[in-house]
């Protein structure tokens, strides 16, 4: 949302505030409405609806979001009941701040609830000619499912669904139901929920094949974590337990069907769990993830006969090393072809291809696999690599050193960079579990056999692992 000036919609009626709301207040009269939605983020759960609201109003009137603005100045006005909070949420979710709409919508549907009670006590008084009261649980709940997966509160979604179980319809509440326990981590209620479903339209199966997938991957990483060494006989470092909430590499595999090269170094104990929130790239980091690469391809047999290079200057000089370090011909992506190895720096940032090139990455040919150097993990991409090189929130890549003068040089040289660059693994803050490239391979070789396999979705949440990101 961007603010106008303080004084161009003047606060007609003198909200009711809280501290908090107050320095929220604050912030907007100084024009800085992204401080604004900072202070509601933090206080969204704690403050109702309703005393947000004035607030929401004047925010969204800055920004031209007539939908918002109007909902939340019905709730500022006095409105109350489950229609009124849910067109509140409902916008809320429309607009991207679905932290606003889950209070109102977890209340709409509280209010809801208790309609339904008084509604069924009273048909059963002495005549039972009360006017029924419409039921408006469902549109309600899936709102609010919808706002919680928007926070990747995936648990909490889960909750919701499973409260109200009695009403939910297959398709899609009790879809939503099996998605948000896998995304939360709970395999038993999501495979016996997907199991227990009528088969899907054509709108919800493919929805359905993601789910039944991601499931089928959970369950090879289980298998390979039982018949790999254990940590406790010195063979292995010790790590995260197999799809435990810090096991990132099993659940990176199991939501995306991406093999992880590379585990973040630090802060793993502070609540990043291998995955990067800000990292200044390397020509070093960009070797040592062709590296895994290299040893991914070797762990699960696979057998490329070219390098498949994309347009933009990043992907092709990532291309160029690739094709190099593996021996192989370099030529340009042309989609369909098999066996090779297509080379991206950054699938969010990519030059020169459009959505028709998107669309043959998501299909992949026979034999094809699709590298990303850096992947964002709080913007995923519309694909999802065959191998990631590292998880980041903000990368700045080598040739764009913060504080520094960007390097223009051709693809040809940065590659040169990228090739001659010391590929040792960074040792990190020394707080974070050991990386070893024997890990990697013996994860990637046990389970090769389900990799490679389906179209390449988009998953648009960080999953049951949890990471620190900047807001």
């Amino acid at each position: 949302m961007i603010g106008r000036p303080p004084d161009s919609h003047p606060r007609r009626n003198t909200p009711v505030t809280t501290p908090s709301l107050d320095t929220a207040w604050r912030h907007l009269e100084a024009g800085d409405p992204h401080a604004v939605l900072r202070e509601l983020r933090s206080l969204a759960d704690d403050v109702p609806a309703a005393q947000v609201a004035p607030l929401v109003q004047r925010l969204a009137a800055d920004s031209d979001f007539d939908d918002l603005a109007e909902a939340a100045g019905r709730l500022a006005a006095g409105a109350t009941g489950p229609v009124a909070l849910y067109k509140y949420g409902y916008a809320c979710v429309e607009r991207g701040v679905p932290y606003l709409a889950v209070p109102a919508l977890a209340e709409a549907l509280r209010l809801a609830a208790a309609e339904v009670r008084e509604g069924e006590k009273a048909k059963r008084g002495l005549f039972g000619r009360s006017k029924p009261q419409p039921d408006n649980r469902l549109p309600i709940l899936g709102e609010l499912a919808s706002a919680y997966e928007d926070e990747e509160r995936h648990a909490e979604a889960a909750a919701a669904l499973r409260g109200h179980e009695t009403i939910l319809r297959d398709w899609p509440e009790r879809y939503l139901l099996a998605y948000n326990a896998l995304m939360s981590g709970d395999r038993t209620t999501a495979r016996a929920t997907l199991d227990g479903l009528s088969g899907p339209d054509d709108q919800w199966r493919p929805a359905a094949d993601r789910v039944r997938r991601a499931l089928d991957r959970a369950d090879a990483v289980e298998s390979a974590a039982a018949g790999m060494p254990s940590a406790a006989s010195g063979s292995t470092p010790p790590g995260p337990g197999p799809l435990s909430h810090q096991d990132l590499r099993g659940w990176h595999f199991a939501l995306t069907g991406g093999l992880l090269a590379t585990l973040s170094p630090y802060g793993f104990a502070a609540g990043m769990t291998g995955r990067y929130a800000f990292v200044q790239d390397s020509y070093e980091l960009c070797r040592h993830g062709l590296e895994r690469l290299r040893l991914v391809l070797e762990a699960t047999g696979a057998r490329p006969r070219s390098v498949s290079l994309l347009p933009g200057r990043a992907d092709r000089a990532l291309g160029l090393a690739a094709a190099d370090l593996l021996g192989l011909p370099a030529q340009p992506y042309r989609p369909g072809t098999e066996q090779t190895v297509v080379v991206a720096y950054d699938l969010n940032d990519i030059d020169g291809i459009g959505p028709e090139t998107l669309a043959a990455l998501r299909e992949r040919a026979v034999g094809e696999v699709l590298y990303e150097h850096a992947t964002c993990w709080t913007d995923t991409p519309p694909v999802s690599a065959d191998v990631n090189g590292l998880l980041g929130q903000t990368v700045a890549p080598p040739w764009q050193m913060l504080g520094g003068e960007p390097d223009e040089r051709p693809a040809e040289a940065l590659a040169a960079e990228i090739l001659a660059a010391d590929p040792v693994q960074d040792e990190g803050d020394g707080d974070t579990p050991p990386d070893p490239d024997e890990a990697l391979a013996a994860f990637a070789h046990a389970v090769r056999d389900r990799w490679l396999t389906g179209p390449r979705d988009r998953c648009r949440s960080s999953g049951p692992v949890p990471s620190s990101r900047f807001r």
